[in-house]
């Protein structure tokens, strides 16, 4: 419906730490929608910082606060990402490096 174009949306890091403060997750106010996860979470320099993995789901919120929650969605600090690319054989190597911020 919208292509297959890339889309840019903006948002913010709200929190270091996802769901039951798991630290390996980052809380960010990025609007998700169906089919976004997996897409890049980047900086202002265009490295990409995290992996965007889910929502925080709104009938749970509401069940359980009494309020539907707004732009809470989770994505995957790239630290732990780059584990498993570390860890397949010559996978790495065909990343570029990191640009550095200007």
């Amino acid at each position: 419906m919208q292509g297959l174009a890339p889309k840019l949306t903006r948002g913010e890091i709200s929190s270091l730490t996802g769901l039951q403060d798991d630290s390996r997750i980052f809380r960010v106010s990025v609007p998700l929608q169906p089919g976004n996860s997996g897409g890049p979470l980047i900086d202002t320099s265009g490295n990409a910082i995290g992996i965007t993995t889910a929502q925080l789901d709104a009938l749970i919120a509401l069940k359980f606060s009494g309020s539907l929650p707004q732009n809470v969605n989770y994505a995957l600090k790239i630290s732990y990402a780059r584990l498993l690319v570390d860890n397949v054989p010559h996978l790495s190597e065909k990343l570029p490096p990191p640009e550095k911020p200007s």
